[in-house]
């Protein structure tokens, strides 16, 4: 596809009502006559959307190869339509080897082979989301499913190319708000859903003009949802109480294509309001804008043969508030740069090297800031080779990086227990080398070797505050030293016609790993303790039942020897093709996380899981129908008050409609989501919300999609 890198640009006003001003045109729309496009997967694909986004995977792929050694799966076209939820969490749990946190619908985060927060990388267009959905399981990401075009996961260390807080993997949300292609005329979409156990109203719509090399871009979205519906039995009151959100976004791009490439720029702006479910009056506020400069050139002929360049600035705000009163407010101000340059090919090499750098600085102000302001600072360097020898394809990188964080202290925080301002400064190395050999026509084995050094993050060095979100006092450690890691990956992959299928096995040593350990004792929110046990919270109120906000057991980040190791299989098989076609699809997966330090199971892993499906197409027609099952998870943390998760079974259906009118090609489908009203519980959610957020009951949701 291109190398991607970043220069800042700033738009001369803001849109903040874009989203609304083009949805609230469509507001109206809940249903379009004359049936509506989605034909199904095994089927046919859908027509072409307006974006022009290529098939060319770009995480993880800076050489844009169609044969990525790298473990990377891809969310688009029909399939992401069905799949879309209210976050991106919930957009991509199920895909092989991702599983997601769960603060309720409106707050989830992706889960890559156990790890999370700032060990899995959330990138737009590859470039960093700056928001702080990694500092809380109840913050949601900056990003709505609602106008992404692909979602491409990397499972697995990408820290060479995306710094040490992508050694989990990384997941890349693609859009075309910088067109990348030449518009010619007007094209358009227009997507519409309503339903499931929330009750969805969601809207959205893009608009792209051009000529002569031109070309503009425009799209706005509008969400809506109550407080959605759980089965009988979780022993709560359905609906959840304080669950509904409201959300609305949009933006504005242009750009120039040339014959070597092309230059462009982009706005955008999202807004978001939903409840915590953890507490009955507190709503969250969150609002970002966001600025896109990009460029691409390639087949420059030279030594340099292509320069990728990005850069983004962003402005990210939200408060909390409980019964209308503000109680914290977070921001998030960051910028990052990236530069890649692709060298010629010669005797079968092909390579890039690059630089990146980001700053940012953080703040959360008010009655529940547990960390105090902070500047972080990162550089890196990095390069990376190919070789294609006959049947053989060898990669080998590395990468060196410089990271500081430094904290005001009290400060502007106000708070005296942050005390005087300190600086952390880390020099990081890592390394990573890969191999894949063609066995045949059908089979392929691949492999992977990494070395990752991650530098501790801000909250994991400064943190010293009540934190609401997870009932408890957080500290972190000034003295903390760099998260060291070893991966090793194989993987096996067959191929023929309509089938295909992959299994790998992986494991991942940690040296140093940092999480969260209960302490034994119990703070006020000014800091001041008592070893008065954890079963107490000192008030005549026990941690279990839940601590007023004045007493809260006190969590430490520790440093302990960590692995992770498991393995994923999924795969597709054509069962007919005539008179129509069926696929069985399958997948599988599995993680064991052990902390070493203290032979006991690392805290929220997802347990084995297994879905099974067959999936049936004939002309415009499309169904699926697939039973998901999550096995018991009875390897919990000491610290994990709830214990053992208990095992359950979704039946999910789909079925898809297409037509063509004209210019204008459609998708209607609806889709049926835990059919069996099965109560159930995520393992992967944090134990003071785990059963008071239960995952939704029953849902049925339907919607249109039209291109023209």
């Amino acid at each position: 596809m291109h190398q991607q890198f970043r220069l800042s640009a700033r738009f001369p006003a803001r849109f903040s009502a874009i989203g609304a001003a083009i949805s609230s045109a469509l507001a109206s729309v809940c249903f379009f006559p004359g049936g509506a496009y989605a034909q199904s997967a095994a089927v046919v694909e859908a027509p072409p959307a307006v974006q022009k986004i290529s098939d060319i995977v770009v995480v993880g792929n800076p050489l844009d190869a169609r044969d990525v050694v790298a473990p990377v799966s891809t969310l688009s076209g029909t399939n992401l339509l069905l799949k879309r939820g209210s976050t991106l969490g919930e957009t991509l749990n199920g895909q092989p080897g991702v599983s997601s946190t769960w603060f309720g619908p409106n707050a989830s985060r992706p889960i890559i082979r156990g790890l999370d927060g700032d060990r899995i990388r959330i990138l737009s267009n590859q470039g960093a989301s700056f928001d702080a959905s990694s500092l809380s399981p109840d913050h949601a990401a900056s990003l709505d499913p609602l106008v992404i075009d692909r979602i491409e996961v990397l499972r697995g260390p990408a820290s060479l190319l995306y710094g040490g807080a992508a050694v989990g993997g990384v997941v890349n949300v693609v859009d075309n708000r910088v067109p990348r292609t030449a518009v010619e005329g007007v094209t358009g979409a227009i997507e519409t859903r309503f339903g499931g156990a929330e009750k969805e109203r969601g809207t959205s719509a893009v608009l792209e003009a051009g000529q002569a090399g031109f070309s503009v871009h425009a799209d706005g979205f509008t969400r809506d949802t109550d407080d959605y519906r759980v089965p009988a039995g979780t022993g709560l009151r359905s609906p959840i109480v304080n669950s509904a959100s409201a959300a609305k976004g949009g933006a504005l791009g242009a750009s120039y294509q040339f014959a070597k490439g092309y230059i462009g720029a982009a706005r955008s702006e999202y807004r978001s309001n939903y409840g915590t479910v953890a507490e009955p009056d507190v709503r969250i506020n969150m609002q970002q804008q966001r600025d896109t400069f990009e460029a691409n050139f390639n087949s420059l002929g030279g030594l340099i043969d292509g320069v990728f360049a990005k850069a983004s600035q962003s402005d990210y705000q939200h408060t909390e508030k409980d019964a209308g009163v503000l109680q914290t407010t977070f921001k998030n101000k960051g910028e990052d740069f990236r530069l890649e340059l692709k060298h010629a090919k010669f005797d079968g090499f092909q390579g890039v090297v690059g630089v990146q750098a980001e700053r940012f600085a953080f703040s959360a102000l008010g009655a529940e800031a547990f960390v105090p302001v902070t500047n972080t600072r990162n550089a890196a360097v990095f390069g990376f080779e190919e070789l294609s020898a006959g049947a053989w394809k060898f990669s080998w990188g590395g990468r060196y990086e410089n990271s500081r964080a430094r904290s005001d202290g009290t400060g502007d925080s106000g708070a005296a227990r942050f005390g005087s301002a300190v600086t952390r400064t880390f020099s990081l190395a890592s390394a990573a080398t890969g191999a894949s050999y063609k066995i045949n026509d059908a089979y392929s084995l691949s492999s992977n070797l990494s070395y990752t050094e991650r530098a501790p993050t801000f909250y994991e060095l400064y943190a010293n505050g009540p934190h609401g979100a997870t009932g408890a006092y957080e500290a972190g450690n000034i003295a903390f030293g760099k998260e060291r890691s070893t991966a090793l990956e194989f993987a096996l992959r067959w191929k023929q016609d309509e089938s295909s299928a992959r299994v790998g096995v992986f494991v991942q040593n940690f040296r140093d790993y940092l999480l969260l350990r209960r302490s034994g004792i119990n703070r006020d929110a000014d800091g001041n303790g008592a070893s008065t046990g954890v079963s107490d919270c000192g008030d005549g109120t026990s941690v279990e039942s839940g601590c007023t906000a004045a007493v809260l057991p006190e969590f430490n980040y520790a440093a302990v020897q960590a692995r992770m190791m498991g393995f994923e299989a999924d795969g597709k098989w054509r069962l007919l093709s005539q008179p129509y076609a069926l696929d069985l699809e399958a997948k599988i997966d599995y993680v064991r996380a052990e902390d070493r330090s203290n032979n006991a199971p690392l805290p929220r892993i997802a347990p084995l899981r297994f879905t099974t499906g067959l999936i049936w197409g004939m002309g415009a027609w499309g169904a699926r129908v697939e039973a998901q099952a999550v096995g018991k998870q009875n390897r919990y943390s000491n610290d994990d008050a709830l214990g053992a998760t208990a095992a359950y079974t979704f039946i999910n259906a789909a079925a898809t409609y297409g037509f063509q009118l004209g210019r204008v090609s459609g998708t209607a489908f609806v889709r049926g989501t835990n059919l069996g009203d099965r109560k159930a519980f995520n393992a992967a959610s944090i134990d003071t919300i785990r059963n008071l957020a239960p995952l939704p009951g029953r849902g049925i949701k339907a919607g249109v999609q039209l291109n023209f």
